[in-house]
């Protein structure tokens, strides 16, 4: 399969990462890189939400993880053949092919069972038993295919019934009585010019009369034989030649190994590996949702390099990253925050520039290749620009900052200041939502001295209303912290205003006692001119925890 590049932001994203993501895959795509793909790790705030449906952009794919999943690893189209064609068929498209194994499906594309040779010599050594009758399931018209035959009458031809193959090598009376046991208007009888034991067989009505080296019927016979209902067909080669070919007359569905499990393609890849190496051709189906077959995971696919590679763009620390990204090669780095921990096994290009926003970097990409902006492009680049500098007026906020917002502001024909009010308007609808949510929508996850916390972030021009929900808050807070661990779990409360903030902390008796800031309440700090998570907080964060920790 082609390998897909989604290019994604940080878990729990906002309005900065889901649009830098969007708008990047777009410049890739304008750049004739149609495999490149907008993803995120998390749903939309509102704000960002509100965005993308006023400038009409269709939002990131969401990607709930990077697991490694059975679709990552297969690298062919699938490789089907219906149940209704006849083995003879299916054995020479595989061996055309190259093929060790096919997947047999019915005529909506659904798994079947498995074809390979050892189930097919299993089939051939189960019906043909000198001890016993044989029978097989066939169709006339997959007998003329593979006979190469010549159809002189033709009757109930696409029907698939068992019949027994009997061959007219013995004395008529013999023959006769032979023909009789076994019963005669479901067998396939294989003759030479014999006219007397044509006519016996015409006459009793036997299913189908193939005649072999290329002999025919007189027209009394033909008659007869399209009286009676008969199906004649003369093939080119001998009778031993064509008792032998007539087996592979049946369908391929009869033949194939039901046994087989499908997998699915969202299956992690721990899942399918015990199955995998159980599998007698250690391979595996792989079917979509409704169990069409999507293609085929052998094993040996497990130990290629993944068809998914990643951009990484508003974050380059792993702890951020999509779960999961560690499996992946990463390609590139687009990123305005601080270095943290990341290695990779190639060279990668790296891009870290110190404005306050990644939008920012990805409008100058544009300008820098000169590849022209879509105007609903350029609206949501601008909007996330003004969404992470607090419409300019964060610490962050450098002048590569304001000239790229004129510069898209002039594209667009929007106004700056009226932009801002309506994203902070939209900001300003978080008070009312429950404290998970709020916790949840702009979640970032640091690592310190071995110590690991999370800091989230809000704005709003009404901080006052979420004071009063301190409870609440500080539950959640608690929660986040007994369930993964953390030293503490903070959540910034920004007001767009005044621009300063509350900070709400919850978290291990050895960091709280070394937080000094002005208290308002039980939990909650007061930040005065802290409005930047980046730069203003997380240093006074570090300390705190090199203190504790320490």
């Amino acid at each position: 399969m082609e390998k897909h590049v989604y290019i994604i932001g940080h878990r729990n994203p906002d309005t900065d990462s889901v649009v830098s993501a969007a708008a990047y895959a777009r410049l890739k795509q304008a750049q004739g890189q149609t495999n490149y793909f907008a993803a995120r790790a998390g749903n939309l705030s509102p704000q960002t939400e509100y965005i993308l449906n006023r400038f009409k952009v269709p939002p990131p794919v969401y990607l709930p993880d990077l697991i490694p999943k059975t679709a990552y690893y297969l690298s062919d189209p699938p490789v089907t053949i219906n149940e209704d064609v006849s083995l003879w068929a299916a054995l020479e498209r595989m061996q055309k092919e190259g093929l060790r194994v096919i997947a047999i499906v019915d005529r909506e594309g659904m798994y079947k069972s498995m074809l390979y040779y050892r189930a097919f010599a299993n089939y051939v050594i189960s019906h043909i038993n000198p001890n016993k009758k044989s029978y097989f399931s066939v169709s006339i018209n997959h007998v003329v295919s593979t006979l190469r035959a010549q159809p002189i009458t033709m009757f109930n031809a696409e029907e698939v019934k068992k019949s027994p193959i009997v061959v007219a090598a013995s004395y008529n009376d013999y023959f006769k009585q032979h023909l009789e046991e076994e019963s005669p208007t479901d067998a396939l009888v294989i003759m030479g010019d014999r006219w007397d034991l044509q006519k016996f067989c015409i006459e009793r009505k036997v299913r189908s009369l193939i005649l072999t080296n290329g002999h025919t019927l007189d027209r009394e016979l033909a008659a007869l034989a399209e009286k009676n209902r008969v199906s004649v067909i003369t093939c080119p080669f001998d009778t031993s030649s064509a008792a032998m070919l007539i087996i592979y007359s049946t369908p391929v569905g009869e033949m194939g190994d039901n046994t087989v499990p499908l997998v699915r393609l969202n299956d992690p890849v721990r899942k399918i590996r015990e199955p995998l190496s159980k599998a007698p051709s250690r391979c595996l189906p792989v079917g979509d949702e409704e169990g069409r077959v999507a293609g085929l995971i052998f094993e040996g696919d497990l130990i290629k390099e993944p068809n998914i590679e990643v951009i990484m763009v508003d974050h380059n620390e792993p702890i951020q990253a999509i779960e999961g990204i560690e499996n992946y090669r990463i390609q590139e780095v687009i990123d305005h925050h601080r270095l943290g921990n990341l290695s990779t096994k190639y060279p990668i290009t790296f891009i870290n520039k110190v404005v306050g926003a990644t939008c920012t970097i990805i409008t100058n990409l544009y300008r820098e290749a000169h590849v022209p902006m879509d105007k609903e492009i350029a609206s949501i680049l601008l909007c996330g620009i003004l969404s992470d500098t607090l419409s300019l007026h964060s610490a962050t906020t450098t002048d590569i900052d304001r000239n790229t917002a004129e510069y898209l502001s002039s594209v667009t024909g929007l106004d700056i200041l009226e932009l801002g009010g309506e994203l902070q308007a939209e900001a300003n609808r978080i008070n009312a939502r429950p404290a998970v949510e709020l916790l949840t929508m702009d979640m970032k996850e640091y690592a310190e001295e071995g110590a690991e916390f999370s800091v989230s972030q809000i704005e709003t021009d009404h901080p006052d209303a979420l004071a009063l929900r301190r409870e609440e808050i500080l539950g959640e807070l608690e929660k986040i912290c007994l369930s993964r661990k953390y030293l503490f779990a903070a959540l910034l409360v920004t007001d767009v205003t005044a621009l300063d903030s509350l900070l709400f902390v919850a978290g291990k008796k050895s960091l709280i006692t070394q937080i000094t800031f002005p208290q308002r309440d039980t939990g909650i700090y007061v930040m005065k001119d802290v409005v930047s998570r980046k730069k203003q907080l997380i240093p006074l964060l570090s300390e705190l925890v090199e203190k504790a920790v320490g």
